[in-house]
């Protein structure tokens, strides 16, 4: 994929990683708040990661990668392009 990121599927089939193009780093709390005004509940908040869950299960890291959880490819790549066209530009 050629968005702005990667998309890997993970050793199982339930989850994929999205990494970011040209972005080494975030600020965890403010991407993080732009998940949860898209509607997401955030569950732990920690400065290795924030996980939270609603359409799907979602891990976000300090990188910028994000681990989707969902055997849906269409939801993966839905939410792929928020992070990267809407979240990591927060």
């Amino acid at each position: 994929m050629s968005d702005g990121f990667t998309m890997k599927l993970c050793g199982t089939k339930g989850a994929y990683q999205i990494v970011p193009e040209g972005i080494e780093s975030i600020d965890l709390a403010t991407v993080g708040r732009a998940i949860e005004s898209a509607g997401y509940s955030p569950e732990i908040q920690s400065r290795l990661c924030w996980t939270f869950t609603g359409r799907c299960e979602m891990t976000l890291y300090p990188s910028g990668k994000l681990m989707i959880r969902t055997e849906d490819v269409a939801v993966a790549e839905e939410v792929a392009q928020l992070h990267i066209n809407a979240w990591v530009q927060a």
